[in-house]
């Protein structure tokens, strides 16, 4: 008979485990197609990992997206779909340039301008390389079942001929164009950078407010004025009604006299400051955009490096934070500074790649016109023709309103359908050298845009790269083979199914991948949009490293198990919501994950042959009846939560299957009634293939235990039970439910009154139409409630000493007389109440001092007034307990 060890240690089993999956090749859909496990014309499933930085190592993020994704896989390759999840890492062009930048100065202390673009550029491919190996492997202990054959990284040969070619694509039918538009320009890293790499943190700064001509206005960067000529106010402020759109005055200002001209424009706040305000168009993107609706002028002020231009006069070339100060103090000289407000708060925007401030700038750059027309030239876009006109806005806001992409959960489509609805050109290039280089060559006026080098002499390529997003947005379809339309992968898996990623990119990431994909291959990329919410702490805190409270997904591996850290990533979690994270739920999870071990355990020890009987098995008892009626339901309700992306119901009802019905009734059961070979063996197997999406390490290891190391549980088929009458099942649960129900009633006399576990009660039951019932399985009934005497009759009056209560119908006595040292009871009640009351106090005194609820934490204020609430109800409970003595 076969044996399981008595402890499930998951690092003696997961390395070799994965190393098994490797070597059978299951994690690639062809290989699946040649062992027979999956049918050549299964339908596809497909999800592209989205592909973490090569910037350093996972963390527990990643580790959400990993567990989640491999579920989905892990349910379809066993379901018998066609599946395929192809794993990858992105370049983050921005991130890991400025990684490698930062390293390289504080070992060497050398720029990049020291080193030539070839030499560091080396350097970065091999930070990249590093980062990437361990990457790699750290998926791999997550126990993800990724196609490595397939693996892909953004910059390799095919995703650059992809990006190329794209960008070709898009730039001969107009989309793509060079032009002077205000970016995120960082002074201290040299680059423009996307909106996503920008962080606003807000603090206090000093506010002026000037006079300018007839007007008040106020502003947080005097420095920026210089080349102010414009006054804006809301055409509606009936303030300055008497001023015209087009009017001019003259005004003393920081370097003498202007002439100012008054602009109208909707986007004026009238409620802020004065209403009025004056224009930097060249530094402010709202002003920006003012100034090109009315074709005003937009005067460069101050330089790529942060300090100031000539225009500034006495303070060129001044750096604009030093210089701001004096500028007050020349405009207080002037008699032209109002006030100052000292507590003003403000929005600083600064590049979280290395910390710089932002300084907007109008440059030339490469941009993706999202509201220029053009003819599909195909499509598979249901609503959208070919030949049809259409533009990028357009097509982003059809496919997500039209239902043919579905966003989980569906209120984020709000978040969606704000951004797009309000969609900018997106700027493409960055002063960067590491990502994809911009595939455009000038020689002198001539601009040759195109996937290869122009022949000829005296061309030079574009020195600036790609923002990442841009081949980011093709990684529905790049990793699948295009640009070559006839790409087996690419025919077979797209459009993919899901795109499984985090909340906080849905519009950066998510819009662009629709936007690529609908415009160059005429499809949506994916058909759903599940949306993860990001880990917190205990506390509901962001982890960061500044709070000491970051959790480490391979420190906590290594100490659980990787199966105690998937579920306790899923469980309590729902789309698009955070989830709290500690070690004492990871450990509740390592103690599932024995619970399971131990049921498998002793289930091993009760089967004749492991090897047969795995077929349905025949009922003989209730409480067989009754578990494969519930297992059925189970089944269903796994499956169906499965399919509808509900993962954490789909495991919560597993797991409350698993601990509290099977583990603490029915193997209690089938201690007493004996002869459960068949029946257990298919409840394993069955229990087994459906935690194995959760929890693969130790599912896999107990079934090669018990079924033979020639079997692979990842290559099993999903459960699927067959059809029973549900009437007749509904009415077995029913009747076990009478019988739990009874016996938990029994249970709880028991331990109310302190009678010990090793002691029998005698236990009397009036029922009038489950007498015949309860009389069959008074055995199970008696051994489960530990009862010495069973007296069933259709009415009874209550014996002398017995407790009674009335569960489900039942009149129950349960006489404790017999088994209760009454002295000793009470002995044991007094003594709790001496430890509570105390303790009662203690905290009321606590709850009482001002000092303490106003400074605490309000987390820790709610914690302490619930541990109270819990002490006087227990304390409410020993006086009860002590009264019926």
């Amino acid at each position: 008979m076969k044996e399981l060890e008595k402890a499930y240690e998951p690092k003696e089993y997961e390395g070799n485990i994965y190393k098994k999956w490797e070597d059978s090749g299951l994690f690639n859909p062809d290989v699946c197609i040649e062992k027979g496990i999956t049918k050549s014309d299964a339908d596809p499933f497909c999800i592209i990992l989205p592909p973490p930085n090569v910037t350093g190592t996972l963390h527990i993020g990643h580790a959400v997206m990993l567990a989640i994704e491999d579920v989905m896989v892990r349910y379809h390759r066993m379901k018998g779909d066609r599946t395929l999840w192809v794993p990858g890492t992105d370049h983050a062009a921005i991130a890991t340039q400025e990684k490698v930048e930062r390293i390289l100065w504080n070992e060497e202390k050398k720029t990049r301008h020291d080193l030539g673009r070839d030499v560091f550029l080396k350097k970065v491919e091999q930070f990249a390389q590093d980062s990437h190996d361990r990457i790699i492997n750290q998926a791999k202990r997550m126990g993800t079942s990724l196609d490595w054959s397939r693996e892909y990284y953004s910059l390799d040969d095919t995703r650059n001929l992809a990006v190329k070619t794209a960008f070709k694509k898009m730039y001969d039918e107009g989309l793509i164009y060079r032009g002077d538009r205000i970016v995120n320009w960082d002074p201290k890293m040299q680059s423009n950078v996307s909106d996503i790499e920008v962080v606003r943190k807000e603090e206090k700064a000093p506010f002026y407010y000037f006079q300018y001509g007839p007007f008040t206005i106020g502003t947080s960067r005097p420095e920026t004025k210089f080349g102010d000529k414009y006054v804006v106010m809301h055409p509606e402020d009936a303030r300055y009604a008497q001023y015209k759109h087009g009017d001019t005055f003259e005004c003393e200002w920081i370097n003498g006299k202007i002439k100012a001209t008054i602009i109208k424009d909707d986007a004026v706040d009238p409620e802020f400051g004065s209403g009025v305000m004056t224009i930097t168009p060249w530094h402010d993107a709202t002003d920006f955009f003012i100034a090109e609706r009315h074709g005003l002028e937009k005067k460069q002020v101050i330089d790529f490096q942060g300090n100031l231009l000539p225009i500034a006069e006495e303070f060129a070339g001044m750096n604009i934070l030093d210089a701001r100060p004096k500028i007050v103090e020349k405009l207080k000289a002037k008699g032209l500074l109002v006030r100052v407000d000292e507590e003003y708060v403000h929005s600083t925007a600064t590049n979280s790649r290395g910390g710089g401030l932002i300084e907007p700038q109008i440059m030339k750059q490469w941009w993706v016109d999202v509201k220029k027309e053009f003819v599909m030239e195909h499509s598979e876009i249901e609503g959208i023709k070919k030949g049809e006109t259409m533009t990028l806005q357009k097509i982003l806001q059809h496919v997500v309103r039209a239902k043919q992409i579905e966003i989980l959960p569906e209120r984020f489509e709000k978040n969606y359908f704000n951004w797009v609805d309000n969609l900018l050109d997106w700027c493409l290039s960055r002063q960067l050298w590491y990502g994809h280089r911009v595939p455009a060559w000038y020689r002198g006026e001539e601009l040759y845009v195109g996937i290869e080098a122009p022949e000829g002499e005296g061309w030079e390529q574009d020195p600036d790269t790609l923002d990442t997003w841009f081949s980011a947005g093709m990684f529905s379809f790049s990793p699948l083979g295009w640009p070559d339309e006839n790409a087996t992968d690419l025919q077979t898996y797209h459009p993919t199914n899901v795109l499984e990623t985090g909340y906080d990119i849905l519009t950066f990431w998510v819009v662009r991948m629709i936007l690529m994909t609908t415009f160059l291959r005429g499809q949506v990329p994916f058909k759903t949009v599940y949306l993860h919410g990001l880990v917190r702490d205990e506390q509901g805190r962001k982890m960061s490293k500044s709070l000491d409270n970051i959790i480490d997904p391979l420190e906590v591996s290594d100490k659980f198990g990787t199966d105690a850290v998937r579920l306790s990533l899923m469980v309590g979690s729902t789309p698009g919501n955070d989830t709290k994270l500690s070690e004492e739920k990871i450990g509740s999870f390592r103690n599932f994950a024995n619970k399971l071990w131990n049921i498998s355990r002793f289930t091993l020890l009760n089967i004749e042959d492991p090897q047969k009987d795995r077929e349905y098995p025949s009922a003989k008892t209730l409480a067989d009846q009754w578990i494969l009626a519930r297992l059925s339901q189970v089944v269903k309700s796994v499956t169906e939560d499965i399919e509808s992306y509900k993962f954490s119901p789909a495991a919560e009802t597993l797991r409350d299957f698993t601990w509290n019905e099977l583990a603490d009734w029915y193997l209690e059961i089938a201690k007493i009634e004996g002869n459960k070979s068949h029946i257990l063996n298919f409840i394993l197997n069955t229990i087994l293939k459906l935690w194995h999406p959760y929890m693969p390490f130790v599912t896999e290891t107990i079934w090669q235990k018990v079924y033979g190391e020639e079997e692979i549980l990842m290559g099993e088929k999903w459960p699927v039970m067959q059809e029973t009458n549900t009437a007749m099942d509904t009415m077995v649960i029913m009747d076990f439910m009478l019988l739990q129900n009874l016996v938990t009633a029994v249970r709880s006399v028991r331990s109310e009154y302190g009678v010990e576990p090793g002691k029998f009660v005698s236990v009397y039951v009036s029922a009038a139409e489950k007498k015949a019932f309860l009389e069959k399985n008074s055995e199970t009934i008696q051994k489960l409630a530990r009862i010495e005497d069973l007296v069933i009759e259709e009415q009874l009056n209550k014996p002398e000493n017995a407790v009674s209560c009335v569960e489900s119908g039942l009149e129950i006595f349960v006489d404790v007389s017999g088994a209760l040292d009454v002295e000793k009871e009470k002995e044991r009640i007094h003594k709790e109440i001496a430890q509570v009351e105390p303790y009662i106090t203690g905290l009321q005194k606590k709850l009482e001092n001002q000092d303490f609820v106003s400074n605490a934490p309000e987390a820790v204020v709610t914690q302490e007034k619930e541990k109270l609430a819990v002490a006087q109800d227990k304390l409410q409970k020993l006086h009860e307990q002590l009264a019926k003595l």
